[in-house]
């Protein structure tokens, strides 16, 4: 394989020969036929794998069927070389040849050396990624029996989406200031800078005075103008570049004058310098802040899921429910208004927590769907002798005397076609009064609905 079979790969856009030289002289060139299995699904993912040409299907066993989660039918696409970063890293699909042709097999070792010979960062973030995965692989994987879980998982990529899109392009902007922070910093040197002035200028960007509380966006754009006037008086090339970092964090033309006075001759080196380091600042704020939504996303997964607990344990009810609304947010509209009215006197209960969260699903997508986009869902638990009561009340439309009596039945449902299955109310009857030993039932209200669920302190027997 040659260097120009790389070079002519968009995902190598950017990386220069020396690199893409030495990525070769690690690799092997791979050449595959028609069905022949280059990696196998749920193999240590030992190899990473880069199609140079000819097609390769990605090929996933779910139970007895084969299914085609996708396909690497375009030169430059790549699988596998998750040991690299995840020493549990496995393949997650089966490579099979479509179109005869050639890959390029990199050991993961030699693939996690290369790219932290050039961009070390980089794989801390990779690390991080992967573990998050992992994560949500093990979820899945655990999860996949059951009815629910796609629309769980739509939901909690719906709520990771913003938080993961926000870190993304926090690394964006991370690489590039981080060749501007060079690029500055060699100005500065090649000025020659002395000790005294790096000094008094990292003083002055201490002192950059930071707008408090939420950004004002009115009051950003006043200082992009100024700072623009100031830069194109005072001969700053690129002005246009500085002062959207510059205005965000705060900085007005006094301060700048302040940096003209103490570098006449390194004025724009020493500006970019800054406002790299503001930038750096910001997007690490992000990340951090990105990462703990995502941290506490996985949580409440974890919680509500139960898979690092036993079947049968001592469980809080109030925290099952916090968590089921949790992994439900994207689902409650803006026009509903949730009410949690929990009794400090709630009791802890022996039960199966993953099932009662089951049960909290349907009774809270149910109310949810009653109410049509606006009205209030209230959650109440309470004590009852020595177990534990749960209320869902909504305003919505409300059950007939007819519904009402068939609720609990084997596919009976008041939705419309195609909007549910008639299986939620005789899962919940199942798990709370056939596994629990428990009572659920219907109440009727001048306005909506109530569901009470009851629950002993320990399942019969």
């Amino acid at each position: 394989m040659q260097l120009s079979d790389l070079r002519a790969l968009a995902v190598f856009d950017g990386t220069d020969d020396d690199a893409l030289s030495a990525l070769l002289a690690v690799g092997d060139d791979v050449a595959f036929d028609v069905g022949e299995e280059v990696f196998r699904e749920r193999a240590p993912a030992e190899s990473w794998w880069l199609l140079v040409s000819g097609a390769v299907d990605l090929v996933r066993h779910l139970g007895r069927e084969e299914t085609i989660l996708g396909s690497m039918d375009v030169p430059g696409r790549w699988a596998g070389g998750f040991r690299a970063w995840d020493e549990h890293g496995v393949y997650l699909a089966t490579g099979r040849g479509r179109v005869p042709g050639r890959l390029l097999r990199v050991p993961s070792t030699e693939l996690r050396r290369w790219a932290r010979d050039r961009f070390p960062f980089g794989e801390h973030i990779l690390v991080g990624v992967f573990r998050t995965a992992r994560a949500f692989e093990t979820v899945a994987r655990e999860r996949e029996s059951l009815v629910a879980l796609g629309t769980l998982a739509a939901g909690l990529a719906h709520e990771i989406n913003n938080p993961a899109a926000a870190a993304t392009r926090a690394v964006d902007v991370l690489r590039e200031t981080h060749d501007g922070l060079l690029n500055a910093l060699s100005r500065l040197a090649a000025n020659g800078i002395s000790p005294e002035q790096y000094t008094a200028l990292d003083a002055l960007r201490e002192d950059v005075p930071r707008p408090s509380g939420r950004p004002d966006a009115l009051a950003t754009a006043r200082r992009e103008d100024v700072l623009t006037t100031w830069m194109e008086r005072n001969g700053v090339q690129r002005g246009w570049v500085l002062v959207p970092a510059l205005a965000a964090a705060g900085v007005d033309a006094a301060w700048c004058d302040r940096v003209a006075d103490l570098l006449p001759d390194s004025l724009e080196p020493a500006l970019e310098w800054v406002a790299c380091t503001l930038t750096s600042d910001s997007m690490l704020n992000l990340l951090q802040d990105s990462s703990r939504r995502i941290s506490q996303l996985v949580g409440d997964v974890k919680t509500y899921s139960q898979l690092d607990r036993a079947s049968m344990q001592t469980t809080r009810v109030a925290e099952g429910l916090d968590s089921t609304l949790a992994i439900l947010a994207h689902r409650i509209p803006p026009g509903v208004t949730v009410v949690r009215v929990y009794n400090d006197d709630v009791p802890l209960i022996d039960a199966a927590a993953a099932e009662l969260n089951q049960v909290w699903t349907n009774l809270l997508s149910n109310a949810l769907d009653a109410m049509d986009g606006s009205g209030s869902l209230t959650i109440v638990a309470r004590r009852q002798g020595d177990g534990v009561e749960v209320e869902v009340i909504d305003t919505g439309s409300g059950l007939t005397p007819q519904a009402r009596e068939h609720a609990f039945e084997p596919f009976f449902t008041t939705k419309g076609v195609g909007q549910g299955t008639g299986l939620g109310l005789d899962i919940c009857r199942r798990i709370v009064v056939d596994r629990h030993g428990g009572s659920i039932d219907i109440e009727p209200q001048e306005q909506g609905t109530l569901l009470r669920v009851r629950l002993p302190a320990r399942p019969p027997g």
